[in-house]
Formats: structure tokens, sequence, C-alpha cells
């Protein structure tokens, strides 16, 4: 008997379009999701971006600061960001590349709003200071000048200070107790900054011109509140060799150059004449020294 021959199965030569179709729905649906998580928005971008440098290299500076409290950028741009305030980034004075000095108008840490003091009361407090340090400022070794919202007295360390030392010497105390009498009854805000020469010095109580200058602001700034000027109202700052009067290449220049400058702000936070807040000490960084 004869065989049937066995028909050859049909092989479907399309079968690959239908997992072709998945993967390409698959990957469409992949990038669409891409594409929705990664509209990014702006203010958040820029908060990040800026805390990033502030931390790897310092703080930003751009003088614009970013505005946080009133857009979000992007999808849904006019809602509000609830609970985020406005940053405001401080300026930095790219020629010296250290912060300006504090604005007066800023409140001491702790005080609540500011002030404004008496322009009376205030030219009253500078005349007393010229009256009890006239016979220093005769002889060449206190100046008192009126600057914008400061009145600064500028004491030469040689007087005041041993060299290379942050201890006082005997002709120190009475100049001290003198300007402290004067300060003690007036509420402003007083910043107390060391200055010294650009002689080096490498000592194990005073590696560089920094920690002198500091501790020498530091021991002024002690003296102070001995005599009962209130901790609250101070602050110190130590310079080192960084901002002279003169140049350095003189004996006049360098002892013109040693000095620690008191700074009595025009401006008066409400409450600056009370609590106990510990002073502050900045030493901006590492450097040379004076004697």
């Amino acid at each position: 008997m004869a065989r049937k021959k066995k028909h050859e199965e049909h092989v479907n030569a399309e079968a690959w379009a239908i997992p072709y179709a998945d993967l390409v729905t698959l990957l469409f649906a992949l990038f669409t999701v891409m594409y929705a998580v990664s509209s990014v928005n702006d203010g958040k971008f820029r908060v990040l971006s800026d805390s990033m440098i502030a931390a790897f290299h310092g703080t930003p500076t751009t003088p614009k600061p970013i505005n946080l409290g009133e857009k979000e950028s992007g999808k849904g741009g006019d809602r509000k960001l609830v609970g985020v305030k406005p940053t405001v980034l401080l300026k930095i004075d790219p020629a010296t590349q250290i912060a300006p000095p504090p604005d007066p108008n800023t409140p001491l840490i702790g005080n609540k709003g500011t002030q404004t003091e008496d322009p009376a009361s205030f030219s009253k407090m500078q005349q007393q200071v010229q009256d009890a340090m006239q016979s220093l400022i005769d002889a060449k070794t206190v100046s008192v000048t009126r600057e914008s919202l400061w009145l600064k007295v500028e004491i030469n360390t040689d007087m005041l200070f041993p060299s290379g030392s942050a201890g006082f010497s005997d002709r120190a105390q009475p100049v001290l107790d003198k300007l402290a009498a004067v300060l003690k009854p007036f509420p402003n805000p007083i910043r107390v900054e060391g200055h010294t020469d650009d002689r080096p010095i490498r000592t194990a109580e005073f590696p560089s011109n920094w920690e002198l200058s500091a501790a020498r602001a530091a021991s002024v700034v002690h003296e102070f509140t001995k005599a009962g000027i209130g901790p609250l109202r101070l602050e110190i700052v130590g310079f080192g060799e960084y901002r002279p009067l003169q140049a350095n290449d003189s004996a006049a220049g360098r002892n013109a150059n040693r000095r620690v400058a008191i700074l009595i702000s025009e401006q008066t936070p409400a409450n600056a004449a009370m609590g106990s807040v510990q002073p502050k000490a900045s030493v901006e960084t590492k450097g040379k020294s004076d004697e």
C-alpha cells in the first residue's frame, strides 16, 4: 500500500513582529517615564547648586539673592513654595577674598530688631571718648575718627602689649579703663579688631599672626567685660598683617600697622545691653606674624 506524503509545517515568517511590538511599547513607556521625572525645578536646582558650591568652595559670590518664597519654575509655576524662606547670599570682595565688615543694621545674636541711636547721643559719646583719650591723641598713640556708621578708636599695640604677647603692659590698664568707662553707659555694639605688622612669629602659643591678632583683640574684650560692658555688645576679629595702614618696609610703617581698632556702631540693637552671650572670635586663616 502506498504511504501518504506528510505535509511540511507552515513557517510564519512574521512571528518576530509580536515580540518586537511589545519591546517597542515597553521602550516607549520607559522613555516617557524618564522624560516625566527629568523635568527640573529650576529654583530647587539652583539652591542645590549653590549649597554644593558653598560646601566645597566657600560662600557663592553671586550678588543676586535667590527668591524662593514667590514662584516655582516648571510645572505649576504659580504654585507657592510652602515653608521655604528666601535666601540672601553674602557678596565677597574679590580683591581681598575676605567678607566685608558686618552690617551695623544687623542685630547681634539673640537680639530681635534694631533701633537707630539718637545722633545727638552718639555725638556725645564721641566727644566723651575724645576727651578721655586726648592726651594719647596728642601723643599720636591713639586716634579717634568718625566713619560712615562707626566711631573708630585705634590704639597702638606697642602701648598695650609687649612684643609678641597678648598680655597687657603696665600702661594698658588705665587707657582701657578710661575707654570702658565712657562706653559702658551706651548700648552700641562694639567690634574689636586686632592687627599686626608682617614680621613672622611661630611659637607654641601663637603659630601665626592670625592667632596673635585675635588673642590681642580678645584681651581687650575681656578687659571691657571686667569693666562692666555687656558681652552681648562685643565682637572679636583677628586680621593678622593683612589690613595694613602703611607699608611694612620701615619701622614707622610697621609701628602704625600694629594696632587694636575698636569700632563702635552707630546702630543699636533693641536689647544690645542685655544678655550674657560670650564674645566670638574669628581667626580667618594662617599666615605670618608680628614681632
